[in-house]
């Protein structure tokens, strides 16, 4: 069967309607009956699954494409028994990598004709149980991603338990599936730049976990500053060292005590996150202390607002990440074979936070 022309057959149709009045939307029966197959077989076409001949599928996407027909989720899920549903469990929802991360997943699931269905444990932890171990989870979704957290071995076993395909988003974690940047690598070239500037003075403004929650993010940073400080025969002091718990707000009350002692202030600091970046530049802001010229900062992220405010930082991006993550859960739950997802790109921003340390004053 031929592929209607322009102006007839079903487009033709729906176009007919009296003035002012709003066509009804294409349904998968009138994709099914222009490309002369059945509404199955559309549905393995738009997602991919296999089972469909090549030249089918060539022949019901362009169909697809004139008519502006929409996935159903739904109907999808009638005709693979799926519930065309990703789940994705979030340790906070409203901190800027989550949100992003999750954003860019929802836009690969919705180009697929996929629901995403958030399980946000609200920052205290106390839904992991309810999550991971009771029949939240189960039968309700055909995928899990897991953002920024490490698994206990219960909650590994309840989610091999669903037979479904999962994937850990934004955590380097041994032995787990993961899509992540490199961090050792990325604190790395961002401390090695503040010491090509000439810097001999840093300090580290440090992540940790909160709630309870057990990040690897962190650790791996945190053992990555001091690997290279090391590298390059400089010390790591104690007192140079603050938790910023990845907040804006905590990371300026930790820089106020760097900053407060003028005969002990390092001449740059190494935040592990971007907004904690910030609040060691507001935390200056309010001493008089100049960024860069007696002061040096640099982040991790990239954060929108880090382009506006200068910010000197390793750009990451979580958006791409939970994209890609999501759709290697579509290739999967489509008969693709299960991937070993590569270390994600990370690239050093150099802006208007950073500069050679003040000269030494004399006497």
């Amino acid at each position: 069967m031929q592929i209607p022309e322009e102006g007839t057959g079903i487009s033709a149709i729906k176009g007919k309607t009296s003035k002012g009045a709003t066509a009804p939307a294409v349904s998968i029966d009138d994709v099914a009956m222009a490309a002369g197959v059945s509404t199955a077989t559309v549905s393995r076409a738009v997602r991919g699954i296999p089972g469909v001949s090549a030249a089918t599928r060539e022949r019901v996407l362009k169909i697809v494409e004139r008519l502006g027909y929409v996935p159903s989720s739904s109907a999808s899920g009638l005709a693979s028994g799926r519930t065309m549903t990703m789940g994705v469990v979030v340790p906070m929802i409203d901190r800027w990598y989550f949100a992003t991360a999750l954003g860019g997943a929802d836009r690969a699931l919705r180009a697929a004709g996929y629901d995403l269905m958030v399980f946000n444990l609200g920052g205290a932890g106390g839904n992991r149980e309810r999550v991971f171990h009771r029949s939240m989870l189960r039968k309700r979704i055909d995928a899990l991603l897991v953002m920024c957290m490490s698994l206990t071995e219960e909650e590994l076993v309840s989610l091999r338990a669903l037979d479904s395909p999962s994937i850990v988003v934004g955590s380097n974690l041994e032995g787990v599936r993961h899509v992540s940047i490199d961090d050792p690598v990325a604190v790395k070239d961002a401390v090695e730049h503040l010491i090509g500037l000439g810097h001999r003075d840093i300090a580290h403004l440090q992540g940790t976990g909160e709630y309870g929650f057990d990040f690897s993010v962190p650790l791996l940073r945190n053992e990555a500053f001091e690997a290279t400080m090391q590298a390059h025969g400089l010390p790591v002091r104690p007192e140079w060292t603050a938790l910023g718990n990845f907040r804006a707000a905590d990371g300026k009350a930790a820089a106020a005590r760097l900053l407060d002692d003028p005969g002990n202030r390092p001449t740059a600091i190494f935040a592990s996150s971007d907004e904690m970046a910030f609040g060691v530049m507001m935390a200056a802001a309010e001493r008089g202390i100049r960024i860069p010229e007696e002061l040096s900062v640099v982040g991790i992220d990239d954060h929108e607002l880090s382009e506006p405010a200068g910010l000197t930082t390793i750009r990451q991006r979580p958006d791409e990440q939970g994209a890609f993550a999501a759709g290697l859960l579509l290739a999967e739950l489509a008969g693709a074979a299960r991937v070993q997802p590569g270390i994600q790109p990370h690239e050093l921003v150099v802006r208007k936070s950073t500069a050679p340390p003040p000269s030494p004053v004399t006497t």
